[in-house]
Protein backbone atom coordinates (compact mmCIF):
# COMPACT_ATOMS: atom_id res chain seq x y z
CA UNK A 1 0.00 0.00 0.00
CA UNK A 2 1.35 3.42 -0.96
CA UNK A 3 1.32 5.89 1.91
CA UNK A 4 1.28 9.68 1.74
CA UNK A 5 0.82 10.12 5.50
CA UNK A 6 4.40 9.47 6.65
CA UNK A 7 5.34 11.36 9.78
CA UNK A 8 8.62 13.23 10.03
CA UNK A 9 9.62 10.96 12.91
CA UNK A 10 9.06 7.86 10.74
CA UNK A 11 11.20 9.25 7.92
CA UNK A 12 13.90 10.21 10.41
CA UNK A 13 13.93 6.69 11.86
CA UNK A 14 14.18 5.10 8.41
CA UNK A 15 16.97 7.38 7.22
CA UNK A 16 19.11 6.93 10.35
CA UNK A 17 19.11 3.12 10.39
CA UNK A 18 22.49 1.40 10.05
CA UNK A 19 23.23 1.80 6.36
CA UNK A 20 23.38 -1.90 5.47
CA UNK A 21 20.09 -2.53 7.28
CA UNK A 22 18.54 0.42 5.42
CA UNK A 23 19.77 -0.86 2.04
CA UNK A 24 18.49 -4.38 2.78
CA UNK A 25 15.03 -3.02 3.67
CA UNK A 26 14.94 -0.84 0.57
CA UNK A 27 16.02 -3.75 -1.63
CA UNK A 28 13.16 -5.86 -0.29
CA UNK A 29 10.64 -3.06 -0.91
CA UNK A 30 12.05 -2.70 -4.42
CA UNK A 31 11.54 -6.42 -5.13
CA UNK A 32 7.95 -6.21 -3.94
CA UNK A 33 6.97 -3.20 -6.05
CA UNK A 34 9.29 -3.02 -9.08
CA UNK A 35 10.90 -5.28 -11.65
CA UNK A 36 14.35 -5.84 -10.21
CA UNK A 37 17.28 -5.41 -12.55
CA UNK A 38 15.25 -3.09 -14.80
CA UNK A 39 16.54 0.48 -15.17
CA UNK A 40 14.99 3.38 -17.06
CA UNK A 41 17.49 5.07 -19.40
CA UNK A 42 16.89 8.80 -19.91
CA UNK A 43 18.73 11.50 -21.84
CA UNK A 44 18.74 15.19 -20.93
CA UNK A 45 19.46 17.94 -23.47
CA UNK A 46 19.88 21.65 -22.76
CA UNK A 47 17.76 23.27 -25.45
CA UNK A 48 18.40 26.78 -24.11
CA UNK A 49 21.59 27.27 -22.08
CA UNK A 50 22.77 29.99 -19.69
CA UNK A 51 21.68 33.52 -18.98
CA UNK A 52 19.22 32.48 -16.26
CA UNK A 53 18.15 35.36 -13.95
CA UNK A 54 17.87 33.12 -10.89
CA UNK A 55 20.52 32.85 -8.16
CA UNK A 56 20.59 29.08 -7.49
CA UNK A 57 23.92 28.76 -5.68
CA UNK A 58 24.84 25.49 -7.39
CA UNK A 59 24.02 26.42 -10.98
CA UNK A 60 26.59 27.29 -13.67
CA UNK A 61 23.79 28.67 -15.88
CA UNK A 62 22.96 31.60 -13.58
CA UNK A 63 23.81 34.83 -15.40
CA UNK A 64 25.25 36.43 -12.25
CA UNK A 65 28.03 33.84 -11.85
CA UNK A 66 31.20 33.63 -13.95
CA UNK A 67 31.43 29.92 -14.76
CA UNK A 68 32.52 29.87 -18.38
CA UNK A 69 29.14 28.60 -19.58
CA UNK A 70 28.31 30.26 -22.88
CA UNK A 71 24.69 31.34 -23.14
CA UNK A 72 22.81 30.37 -26.28
CA UNK A 73 19.27 30.84 -27.51
CA UNK A 74 16.81 28.04 -28.09
CA UNK A 75 18.36 25.36 -30.28
CA UNK A 76 16.98 24.84 -33.78
CA UNK A 77 14.09 22.38 -33.84
CA UNK A 78 15.87 20.04 -36.23
CA UNK A 79 18.91 19.85 -33.95
CA UNK A 80 16.75 18.89 -30.98
CA UNK A 81 14.84 16.21 -32.90
CA UNK A 82 18.11 14.79 -34.24
CA UNK A 83 19.47 14.59 -30.68
CA UNK A 84 16.31 12.78 -29.57
CA UNK A 85 16.68 10.29 -32.43
CA UNK A 86 20.32 9.65 -31.47
CA UNK A 87 19.26 9.08 -27.86
CA UNK A 88 16.58 6.63 -28.97
CA UNK A 89 19.05 4.81 -31.22
CA UNK A 90 21.48 4.54 -28.28
CA UNK A 91 18.84 2.99 -26.04
CA UNK A 92 17.14 5.85 -24.19
CA UNK A 93 13.38 5.64 -23.76
CA UNK A 94 12.87 9.06 -22.11
CA UNK A 95 14.13 12.33 -23.58
CA UNK A 96 14.15 15.44 -21.40
CA UNK A 97 14.57 18.98 -22.69
CA UNK A 98 15.82 21.66 -20.29
CA UNK A 99 15.72 25.42 -20.73
CA UNK A 100 17.46 27.90 -18.43
CA UNK A 101 14.32 29.91 -17.80
CA UNK A 102 13.00 31.15 -14.46
CA UNK A 103 9.49 30.53 -15.72
CA UNK A 104 7.69 29.73 -18.92
CA UNK A 105 6.40 32.73 -20.85
CA UNK A 106 3.63 32.58 -23.43
CA UNK A 107 5.73 33.56 -26.39
CA UNK A 108 7.23 32.21 -29.61
CA UNK A 109 9.94 30.25 -27.78
CA UNK A 110 7.34 28.37 -25.76
CA UNK A 111 5.39 27.68 -28.95
CA UNK A 112 8.57 26.21 -30.43
CA UNK A 113 9.10 24.01 -27.37
CA UNK A 114 5.54 22.74 -27.72
CA UNK A 115 6.37 21.76 -31.29
CA UNK A 116 9.51 19.96 -30.12
CA UNK A 117 7.45 18.07 -27.54
CA UNK A 118 5.09 16.84 -30.24
CA UNK A 119 7.93 15.77 -32.53
CA UNK A 120 9.80 13.88 -29.79
CA UNK A 121 6.57 12.21 -28.70
CA UNK A 122 6.06 11.09 -32.29
CA UNK A 123 9.42 9.28 -32.10
CA UNK A 124 7.94 6.97 -29.46
CA UNK A 125 9.95 8.44 -26.59
CA UNK A 126 8.60 9.53 -23.23
CA UNK A 127 9.14 13.27 -23.52
CA UNK A 128 9.98 15.32 -20.45
CA UNK A 129 10.67 19.03 -19.97
CA UNK A 130 12.23 21.17 -17.26
CA UNK A 131 11.52 24.80 -18.07
CA UNK A 132 11.07 26.48 -14.69
CA UNK A 133 7.79 27.56 -13.17
CA UNK A 134 4.50 26.87 -14.95
CA UNK A 135 0.94 28.08 -14.54
CA UNK A 136 -2.10 25.85 -15.07
CA UNK A 137 -2.70 26.99 -18.65
CA UNK A 138 0.91 26.33 -19.68
CA UNK A 139 0.84 22.88 -18.11
CA UNK A 140 -2.33 22.09 -20.05
CA UNK A 141 -0.72 23.23 -23.30
CA UNK A 142 2.27 20.98 -22.68
CA UNK A 143 -0.04 18.05 -22.00
CA UNK A 144 -1.94 18.70 -25.23
CA UNK A 145 1.36 18.79 -27.14
CA UNK A 146 2.19 15.30 -25.87
CA UNK A 147 4.35 15.94 -22.81
CA UNK A 148 4.70 12.82 -20.68
CA UNK A 149 6.62 14.17 -17.66
CA UNK A 150 7.69 17.48 -16.16
CA UNK A 151 10.72 17.93 -13.91
CA UNK A 152 10.72 20.57 -11.19
CA UNK A 153 13.01 19.69 -8.29
CA UNK A 154 12.49 20.86 -4.72
CA UNK A 155 16.32 20.91 -4.45
CA UNK A 156 16.46 20.81 -0.64
CA UNK A 157 14.33 21.23 2.48
CA UNK A 158 12.11 24.25 2.96
CA UNK A 159 14.28 25.26 5.94
CA UNK A 160 17.51 25.30 3.92
CA UNK A 161 15.99 26.60 0.70
CA UNK A 162 16.61 30.32 1.27
CA UNK A 163 20.33 29.59 1.76
CA UNK A 164 20.46 28.25 -1.80
CA UNK A 165 17.88 30.26 -3.76
CA UNK A 166 16.27 33.63 -3.10
CA UNK A 167 14.72 34.40 -6.49
CA UNK A 168 11.74 32.08 -6.03
CA UNK A 169 10.05 30.51 -3.02
CA UNK A 170 9.52 26.93 -1.94
CA UNK A 171 5.79 27.43 -2.39
CA UNK A 172 6.46 28.49 -6.00
CA UNK A 173 7.97 25.08 -6.60
CA UNK A 174 5.10 23.26 -4.93
CA UNK A 175 2.58 25.29 -6.95
CA UNK A 176 4.23 24.24 -10.20
CA UNK A 177 4.08 20.57 -9.16
CA UNK A 178 0.38 21.01 -8.43
CA UNK A 179 -0.22 22.52 -11.87
CA UNK A 180 1.66 19.66 -13.53
CA UNK A 181 -0.31 17.04 -11.62
CA UNK A 182 -3.63 18.75 -12.34
CA UNK A 183 -2.85 18.70 -16.07
CA UNK A 184 -2.35 14.93 -15.95
CA UNK A 185 1.40 15.08 -16.57
CA UNK A 186 3.77 12.71 -14.77
CA UNK A 187 5.60 14.52 -11.95
CA UNK A 188 9.39 14.33 -11.69
CA UNK A 189 10.76 16.02 -8.56
CA UNK A 190 13.71 15.35 -6.31
CA UNK A 191 16.68 17.21 -4.95
CA UNK A 192 20.39 17.76 -4.63
CA UNK A 193 22.58 16.72 -1.72
CA UNK A 194 25.90 18.34 -0.91
CA UNK A 195 24.52 21.90 -0.76
CA UNK A 196 25.72 22.41 2.81
CA UNK A 197 22.49 21.00 4.21
CA UNK A 198 22.18 18.80 7.31
CA UNK A 199 20.87 15.24 7.50
CA UNK A 200 17.71 16.75 8.96
CA UNK A 201 17.29 18.85 5.81
CA UNK A 202 17.55 15.71 3.71
CA UNK A 203 14.98 13.95 5.87
CA UNK A 204 12.61 16.92 5.57
CA UNK A 205 12.94 17.08 1.80
CA UNK A 206 12.14 13.36 1.49
CA UNK A 207 9.22 13.83 3.87
CA UNK A 208 7.83 16.64 1.69
CA UNK A 209 8.06 14.51 -1.45
CA UNK A 210 6.54 11.44 0.21
CA UNK A 211 3.58 13.39 1.65
CA UNK A 212 2.51 15.18 -1.53
CA UNK A 213 -1.10 14.31 -2.50
CA UNK A 214 0.43 11.66 -4.78
CA UNK A 215 4.02 10.49 -4.91
CA UNK A 216 6.08 11.87 -7.80
CA UNK A 217 6.38 9.23 -10.51
CA UNK A 218 10.10 10.03 -10.65
CA UNK A 219 12.45 11.26 -7.91
CA UNK A 220 15.96 12.26 -9.06
CA UNK A 221 18.65 12.06 -6.39
CA UNK A 222 21.48 14.39 -7.42
CA UNK A 223 24.91 14.78 -5.85
CA UNK A 224 26.23 18.30 -6.20
CA UNK A 225 28.81 18.71 -8.94
CA UNK A 226 30.68 21.81 -7.69
CA UNK A 227 31.34 24.34 -10.44
CA UNK A 228 34.01 27.01 -10.25
CA UNK A 229 32.45 30.45 -10.14
CA UNK A 230 29.35 29.41 -8.19
CA UNK A 231 28.95 30.04 -4.43
CA UNK A 232 29.15 26.27 -3.78
CA UNK A 233 32.34 25.71 -5.76
CA UNK A 234 34.30 24.54 -2.71
CA UNK A 235 31.75 22.04 -1.40
CA UNK A 236 33.21 18.55 -0.83
CA UNK A 237 32.06 15.61 -2.89
CA UNK A 238 29.14 13.64 -1.49
CA UNK A 239 30.04 10.10 -0.40
CA UNK A 240 28.36 6.97 -1.72
CA UNK A 241 27.02 6.31 1.78
CA UNK A 242 25.10 9.59 1.69
CA UNK A 243 23.69 8.71 -1.72
CA UNK A 244 22.69 5.28 -0.47
CA UNK A 245 20.79 6.74 2.48
CA UNK A 246 18.86 9.08 0.19
CA UNK A 247 18.08 6.47 -2.45
CA UNK A 248 17.14 3.73 0.00
CA UNK A 249 14.92 6.00 2.09
CA UNK A 250 13.21 7.34 -1.03
CA UNK A 251 12.59 3.77 -2.22
CA UNK A 252 10.97 2.73 1.07
CA UNK A 253 8.82 5.87 1.28
CA UNK A 254 7.75 5.82 -2.38
CA UNK A 255 7.76 2.17 -3.52
CA UNK A 256 6.16 2.73 -6.92
CA UNK A 257 8.34 5.69 -7.88
CA UNK A 258 11.26 5.66 -10.29
CA UNK A 259 14.24 6.71 -8.15
CA UNK A 260 16.86 8.22 -10.43
CA UNK A 261 20.59 8.12 -9.77
CA UNK A 262 21.27 11.48 -11.40
CA UNK A 263 24.01 14.15 -11.23
CA UNK A 264 27.33 13.09 -9.76
CA UNK A 265 27.33 9.66 -11.39
CA UNK A 266 30.37 10.58 -13.50
CA UNK A 267 32.49 10.46 -10.32
CA UNK A 268 31.08 7.13 -9.13
CA UNK A 269 32.80 3.86 -10.08
CA UNK A 270 30.57 0.99 -11.17
CA UNK A 271 30.89 -0.59 -7.71
CA UNK A 272 29.28 2.46 -6.10
CA UNK A 273 26.56 2.65 -8.74
CA UNK A 274 25.83 -1.05 -8.19
CA UNK A 275 25.19 -0.36 -4.50
CA UNK A 276 22.75 2.38 -5.50
CA UNK A 277 20.83 -0.02 -7.75
CA UNK A 278 20.78 -2.53 -4.90
CA UNK A 279 19.30 0.20 -2.68
CA UNK A 280 16.44 0.77 -5.12
CA UNK A 281 17.63 3.18 -7.80
CA UNK A 282 16.05 2.20 -11.11
CA UNK A 283 16.61 5.15 -13.42
CA UNK A 284 19.64 6.98 -14.81
CA UNK A 285 20.55 9.72 -17.24
CA UNK A 286 22.81 8.46 -20.01
CA UNK A 287 24.72 10.62 -22.47
CA UNK A 288 27.86 12.70 -22.12
CA UNK A 289 26.21 15.74 -20.49
CA UNK A 290 23.50 16.62 -17.98
CA UNK A 291 22.68 20.09 -19.26
CA UNK A 292 26.22 21.48 -18.75
CA UNK A 293 27.88 18.95 -16.39
CA UNK A 294 29.76 15.77 -17.40
CA UNK A 295 27.94 12.43 -17.34
CA UNK A 296 28.76 8.83 -18.37
CA UNK A 297 28.20 8.21 -22.06
CA UNK A 298 26.03 5.54 -23.65
CA UNK A 299 28.87 3.09 -24.29
CA UNK A 300 30.04 3.20 -20.67
CA UNK A 301 26.50 2.58 -19.47
CA UNK A 302 25.99 -0.33 -21.86
CA UNK A 303 29.12 -1.94 -20.43
CA UNK A 304 27.83 -1.39 -16.90
CA UNK A 305 24.43 -2.86 -17.77
CA UNK A 306 26.09 -5.95 -19.23
CA UNK A 307 28.35 -6.34 -16.20
CA UNK A 308 25.54 -5.97 -13.64
CA UNK A 309 22.90 -7.82 -15.65
CA UNK A 310 20.63 -4.79 -15.88
CA UNK A 311 17.84 -4.45 -18.45
CA UNK A 312 16.62 -1.12 -19.90
CA UNK A 313 13.00 -0.35 -19.09
CA UNK A 314 10.60 0.06 -22.02
CA UNK A 315 8.97 3.42 -22.66
CA UNK A 316 5.39 3.94 -21.43
CA UNK A 317 5.57 0.74 -19.39
CA UNK A 318 2.72 1.64 -17.08
CA UNK A 319 0.86 4.17 -19.21
CA UNK A 320 0.56 4.67 -22.96
CA UNK A 321 -0.75 8.14 -23.88
CA UNK A 322 -3.27 8.28 -26.69
CA UNK A 323 -1.54 8.35 -30.06
CA UNK A 324 1.90 7.39 -28.70
CA UNK A 325 3.96 4.54 -30.09
CA UNK A 326 5.34 2.07 -27.57
CA UNK A 327 9.12 1.92 -27.74
CA UNK A 328 10.88 -1.17 -26.47
CA UNK A 329 14.26 -0.54 -24.88
CA UNK A 330 17.27 -1.80 -26.78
Amino acid sequence: MLRTDWTLAEVHALYHQPVLQLVAQASEVHRQHQTTGEVQVCTLLSVKTGGCPEDCAYCPQAARYHTGVQAHKLLPDAEVIAAAQRAKDAGSTRFCMGAAWREVRDNRDFDRVLGMVTEVNNLGLEVCCTLGMLNEYQAERLKQAGLYAYNHNLDTSEDHYSNIITTRTYDDRLDTLEHVRKAGISVCSGGIIGLGETDEDRVKMLHTLATLPAHPESVPVNALVPVEGTPLAEQPRVSVWEMLRMIATARILMPGTMVRLSAGRQEMPVTEQALCFLAGANSIFSGEKLLTTPNPDFDADKEMFALLGLTPRAAFKNHVPEGATVLAAV
